[in-house]
């Protein structure tokens, strides 16, 4: 056994002082930073990775950055181990990360894996017996160290066979972080924006979004997920849904992120949003979507309007006259 590990590094203070430790233990330590279509931490100058890249900097060890994409959707589709208090599969996702350290430690012929984890911080994944099946379903049992947590558990490989100082590792519990902002004092780590990172699945209306995307859709894709992040979203079929712009900024979004099949709305002769409808689009459907378009514009909510629509990939665009609809029918409808 090598004196070389994998180090799961968030960006967060937990894995950062993980980090330190590691290296001040003489270790030499490859960082992987995880991310997803459901990282809420995820600007170009505060984000995760840009931390975690600071923090492999100031540590002067290698990052390799993972994105989880498709395979992490087929996983929240249907994780083995159910969600938490709203669509988080946080015992399936942090599996799925273990496996893939597991693969990066083989890859770097490493000896073990570790993270800035704390017994009994996060209500779902880091309880004992979660993390002993995370352990077990990663196959990684006895390899994955947690050293700010390592006291309250049996010695893992790498501390049996003297790689690891168990004494120099730590015993800390619970949800507090006062432990780790005193230490990270002392280990000069004073540049923590991300508390371990953000996730999506766990904000009430995005998860109703993404459980709804599951209800309706057999296979969902990176790219429909991408759309849950922008605007008001209704349901107006069991194949079909409208996104709704808030402000020119996601009115640009959508125009983006509408494929060339979604159909495009607007009133060209008073102020208001981008409208996309996405699914199997029926005749039918055009007027309700042209009403939900009229509702959030300028126009008069009184009378009949022109409404244009169109394919993104067409050039030229068609018209139906509608009324608004009706708060109450669009409350009804509403993801």
């Amino acid at each position: 056994m090598n004196r070389k590990a994998i180090g799961l590094l968030s960006g967060g203070l937990d894995s950062t002082i993980a980090v330190g430790l590691m290296v001040d233990l003489g270790i030499e330590v490859i960082a992987l930073n995880f991310t997803s279509p459901f990282c809420t931490c995820t600007s170009k100058n505060a984000g995760c990775k840009n931390q975690a890249v600071k923090v492999s900097e100031k540590f002067n060890i290698k990052i390799k950055s993972v994105y989880m994409g498709q395979e992490y959707i087929n996983m929240v589709a249907s994780p083995k181990y159910g969600y938490g208090r709203n669509l988080n599969p946080c015992l399936d996702c942090r599996i799925m990360m273990f496996k893939k350290a597991k693969e990066s430690m083989m890859e770097e012929e490493a000896s073990f894996v570790f993270t800035g984890e704390v017994l009994g911080q996060r209500p779902m994944s880091q309880r004992r017996d979660a993390m002993n099946i995370i352990e077990r379903d990663s196959g990684l049992k006895g390899l994955i160290l947690r050293p700010l947590s390592a006291k309250h558990f049996d010695p893992t490989i790498p501390e049996k066979e003297g790689i690891i100082d168990r004494e120099r590792l730590l015993d800390l519990t619970g949800r507090s972080r006062k432990a780790q902002i005193e230490l990270a004092e002392t280990m000069g780590i004073n540049d923590y924006p991300c508390a371990s990172g953000g996730c999506l699945l766990t904000e009430f209306n995005f998860a109703g979004r993404m459980r709804d995307l599951i209800k309706h859709t057999e296979a969902p894709a990176v790219k429909d997920t991408k759309l849950l992040r922008v605007g008001r979203h209704f349901r107006v079929d069991e194949n079909c849904k409208v996104i709704v712009g808030r402000d020119q900024s996601e009115n640009e979004k959508l125009e983006r992120l509408a494929e060339p099949d979604d159909y495009i709305f607007s009133v060209s002769s008073y102020e208001g949003p981008v409208v996309v409808m996405r699914g199997a689009i029926k005749n039918e459907l055009i007027p309700i979507a042209s009403k939900i378009t009229l509702r959030y514009s300028d126009a008069p909510k009184n009378k009949e309007i022109p409404v244009n629509y169109r394919k993104k990939c067409d050039t030229v665009s068609a018209i139906v006259h509608v009324r608004a609809i009706d708060d109450k029918e669009l409350d009804k409808i509403r993801i």
